[in-house]
């Protein structure tokens, strides 16, 4: 069984991905401009490799992680305009920013009309948004 989530531990960290790939990738990076910066004229072609391939895996990490959270944010858009609608037979304001309207996923039905209001109204950042929520609606599906 999930430890019931709230505001204190709904961030998820991977380990192996946030702290040991990412520390990885860096040092692999540094590792190989150092590389390059003390190769012989004869190896420069391979270490300047060495750096593009480096450079090539951290974009391909970051984007991995990127497009997929893109994806999941239209989704959570989606979801989140739906249930504003059956509650109130208005899709959400145009003001609100995605980060606001993902953080507005936490809220029970009871709580979200007002709070959206309040979001707009105040221009709540996602953090505050979440902190306002009194009986937490967890979401253990996103990634």
């Amino acid at each position: 069984m999930k430890k019931e989530q709230n505001f204190e531990n709904h961030e998820q960290i991977v380990i192996g991905y946030h702290r040991v790939g990412t520390i990885g990738i860096l040092l692999l990076i540094i590792g190989s401009f150092v590389n390059l910066f003390k190769s012989a004229p004869e190896n420069l072609y391979s270490a300047s490799l060495i750096c593009l391939m480096s450079f090539i895996l951290f974009l391909v990490a970051a984007y991995a992680r990127l497009f997929p959270l893109k994806a999941q944010d239209r989704a959570i858009r989606a979801e989140e305009n739906l249930r504003y609608y059956v509650l109130t037979g208005k899709l959400l304001p145009k003001e609100l920013r995605i980060s606001q309207i993902i953080a507005l996923r936490f809220a029970p039905d009871e709580e979200l009309v007002a709070l959206v209001e309040k979001a707009v109204a105040e221009k709540l950042k996602s953090k505050e948004i979440k902190k306002t929520i009194k009986n937490w609606r967890a979401d253990y599906h996103r990634v």
